[in-house]
């Protein structure tokens, strides 16, 4: 078992969006990796596709990966990131400091096309996308 990869919502919506299979870019990036999921991105990720077939392939692949369970001290950690960046004039949502804090309390590498994500402090972030 490698360093733990949580791919962001941001993620999958994209590369589908590209029309890119988001599970065949990931099996080629793997030999280091063990792929995580937490419920927030399933929910985000899978709230957006309308046919049953293809939400039913993110659910099985999600299925596979390890689970980063929100515990009561991931989101303890969620609100002390939002207040410590709230002081600080950085606002963030709600969703991505929740999935950053779960990233950091099993850490966790996020996988993001999103540059919110760099914001936070502590969190190591991959953000390109392979050609």
């Amino acid at each position: 078992m490698g360093r733990l990869l949580l791919p962001d919502s941001s993620f999958y919506i994209r590369l589908t969006r590209m029309r890119r299979d988001p599970f065949a870019v990931l099996s080629g990036r793997l030999d280091d990796w063990e792929l995580a999921i937490c419920g927030i991105v399933r929910a985000e990720v899978l709230r957006g596709h309308i046919q049953t077939s293809v939400r039913d392939r993110f659910n099985d692949a999600f299925s596979l990966m390890a689970p980063l369970e929100m515990t009561v001290r991931v989101w303890r950690r969620t609100a002390n990131l939002a207040w410590g960046l709230d002081q600080g004039g950085c606002v963030l949502g709600l969703p991505d400091l929740a999935i950053a804090a779960c990233a950091l309390e099993y850490g966790a590498v996020v996988w993001t096309f999103d540059q919110h994500f760099d914001l936070i402090p502590g969190l190591t972030v991959l953000n390109e996308l392979p050609v």
